[in-house]
């Protein structure tokens, strides 16, 4: 297929958005030459914003349309074709799943689970929470698991000065195991969700072919990790416990609105109703509740909207690569191409390929999960890991680095490789 120009257009801006994401680090860098409060140094610090790149990139492509076409309004009429409901639906979910009765409900179930872990309590909750907490994803949604965790490991390690490599290590490891922990049900994982009615994949068919191969790489490689930085994790001092008791009835109400959010997550008109009542409910009860993360929700929001906007015209170079390979070769081109792409974006293209295979079909969608860590954008709730872990103490400086999260992702993409495609 002879690529269009506007094809041709967001093709040359999704490759910039790429680099910039990539020199995020470099423009914090620079903006400290700056005086504090100068426009340069607040616009180095605008372009230093990880989840702004890719919303800033699909507004040059608006405007880009806008231009080729001559009209503005062809460009809307672009915009207005595209599903935003993704989006949308992680920033709502982001709101919800960070609230207080929600982050202290499963910082208790995961202290419980650390329990039964034969091993001190810093290093047992860290087990716990990177092994229960990305399995938990498979039934409240990744994007609402990966705000919990991102909260959790935030206050007890990402906050308490942990080294630069062990920071690196656990936000690798935590981004991987979201990604392929979510394979237990069809309903969950975006790159799963997007072939699962197509192609007939239900729960007993997740568990049977995903789910315990997720349970076992996400187990190992998190053991690994605490083993490999025992000496960091054992001398730890356990913090705090946040706020004090909490309702049992609020805690259920807010249980209850997060579900509902999930069982209506195709249906933005209708969660987003439900958000407006939450916030009603947080109003009433605002002496048992934190800041709500409007702003980080909307960033990450914003971020995923860019990449639906740019990311949508790639298919003429990306169906017909898939296309073409056999089964090895599409695993491992899934798990490279899902760190250049949205891996559900990735899964959704091979679902328009015809007469496509039961192999091929696992080799796509285990692919994608399996390189869901390698960089940001590879799999859409990793941009709520990185609002929330970014302003940590481990990353205040200069922000997270792509490189530092690709190098951290390596170990538990491997073992991810292992037990999704080795052991098939």
């Amino acid at each position: 297929m002879k690529p269009s120009s506007i094809e041709i257009l967001a093709s040359t801006l999704f490759g910039l958005a790429i680099l910039h994401s990539f020199c995020v680090k470099r423009f914090a860098h620079w903006a400290h030459r700056y005086p504090k409060g100068s426009l340069r140094e607040n616009f180095l610090h605008f372009l230093a914003e990880t989840e702004v790149v890719f919303g800033l990139w699909a507004a040059a492509l608006f405007l880009g349309i806008a231009a080729l076409q001559g009209s503005f309004h062809d460009a809307a009429q672009y915009i207005e074709s595209l599903n935003f409901t993704e989006p949308k639906f992680v920033f709502v979910i982001m709101v919800l799943a960070a609230t207080r009765p929600v982050v202290n409900l499963a910082e208790t179930l995961i202290t419980w689970a650390a329990r039964l872990v034969p091993a001190r309590e810093s290093t047992a909750f860290y087990i716990a929470a990177l092994f229960l907490g990305p399995l938990l994803g498979s039934f409240i949604t990744e994007p609402a698991a990966m705000t919990l965790l991102a909260l959790l490991l935030k206050r007890r390690y990402f906050d308490r000065g942990i080294s630069r490599n062990f920071a690196y290590a656990t936000l690798g490891l935590l981004f991987v195991n979201v990604s392929i922990g979510g394979t237990l049900t069809h309903f969950a994982a975006p790159p799963v969700l997007m072939v699962a009615a197509k192609w007939d994949w239900n729960i007993s068919f997740m568990l049977a072919h995903f789910g315990w191969r997720a349970a076992a790489a996400i187990g190992f490689s998190t053991l690994l990790t605490a083993w490999f930085f025992r000496k960091e994790l054992n001398p730890m001092d356990v913090p705090p416990g946040k706020g004090g008791r909490m309702p049992v009835w609020l805690t259920f109400l807010h249980v209850l609105f997060l579900g509902l959010v999930v069982f209506f997550a195709h249906h933005p008109d209708v969660f987003f109703g439900i958000l407006v009542l939450f916030l009603g409910l947080v109003t009433a009860t605002r002496e048992h509740q934190d800041a709500l993360k409007l702003r980080e929700g909307l960033l990450v929001g914003f971020f995923l909207a860019g990449l639906v906007t740019l990311g949508s015209l790639q298919a003429y170079w990306l169906k017909p690569l898939i296309q073409n390979l056999n089964g090895s070769a599409l695993f491992f081109g899934a798990t490279g191409l899902t760190a250049l792409t949205d891996n559900a974006a990735l899964t959704y293209l091979g679902s328009l390929v015809e007469g496509i295979s039961d192999e091929l079909k696992y080799a796509l969608v285990a692919g994608a999960v399996s390189g869901g860590g390698l960089t940001v954008i590879a799999n859409a709730p990793n941009p709520a890991g990185v609002g929330i872990l970014q302003n940590s103490r481990s990353f205040a400086d200069e922000g997270i680095s792509p490189l530092g999260l690709f190098l951290g992702a390596l170990m538990p993409t491997a073992v991810a490789i292992a037990c999704f495609w080795l052991s098939h």
